[in-house]
């Protein structure tokens, strides 16, 4: 990954990676307070936040910290005000892209968690907020200029494949009612959000879909857009 000593030295990011708990709690909570504030943050603000995050999950050494550690980041959107979630997003997208490459073997599964975790974030927001048409349009912008992107082959190939596998996967979550009968065998699934929200969603895929130059990415979003779940979700009727 690209280093910067004063990123990597500072207090704040060492206790965001620590293995003890105590002193990573206390660090995220700081930083929720931070990312509360009601000003408006810069792209540049987020960008320098994100070089020191990512830096903290390139630390995290333990199974139990980095999940705790994935978890902890993700949690950070849910705190942001609304005028500055998707500069937070586009931060972390642009992160993300940019640093994958560089990613070994051994820190792999740690950051393709990271990325799980924050597409449930994003899908978690999205649905606060009653699938709003110009929110998920601000999501999709993101993902079709960022880890999406059909045509820009300077982007990793890598992380395209990753979000086609996990979005379906994160997406019932996030929309599937909870009831009393989950869990029985005969229990019918319902979904909190209807046939045309769910096709607002899939949108940065079918551009994929469409306009991707590669026929392996191709093969594998077509795969997914036709997954069970998916035709289940797109014609359920809303929860």
């Amino acid at each position: 990954m690209s280093s910067d000593n004063s990123i990597q030295q500072t207090p704040f990011v060492k206790q965001l990676a620590a293995n003890d708990r105590p002193t990573r709690d206390k660090a995220v909570e700081s930083l929720k307070t931070y990312l509360s504030s009601s000003r408006t943050f810069t792209q540049s603000d987020f960008l320098k936040l994100w070089k020191g995050l990512f830096y903290c999950m390139w630390l995290s050494d333990r199974a139990r910290t980095q999940q705790r550690l994935a978890d902890e980041l993700a949690s950070l959107v849910d705190v942001i005000k609304p005028n500055n979630v998707f500069t937070f997003l586009e931060a972390f997208w642009t992160t993300i892209t940019r640093e994958w490459t560089s990613i070994d073997a051994l820190r792999m599964d740690k950051f393709m968690l990271l990325v799980r975790r924050y597409v449930a974030a994003s899908l978690r927001y999205l649905y606060k907020t009653g699938w709003n048409e110009e929110v998920v349009r601000k999501n999709n912008e993101v993902l079709e200029v960022l880890p999406l992107h059909p045509t820009n082959g300077k982007l990793p190939d890598g992380l395209r494949y990753h979000l086609i596998d996990i979005y379906v996967d994160e997406l019932t979550k996030i929309a599937k009612v909870e009831s009393e009968e989950d869990g029985e065998e005969d229990a019918e699934e319902e979904y909190d959000i209807t046939p045309e929200q769910a096709e607002a969603l899939l949108k940065p895929f079918r551009k994929l879909q469409k306009e991707t130059l590669t026929k392996p990415i191709k093969k594998n979003v077509t795969e997914m857009l036709e997954d069970d779940r998916l035709q289940l979700l797109l014609k359920a009727p809303s929860g």
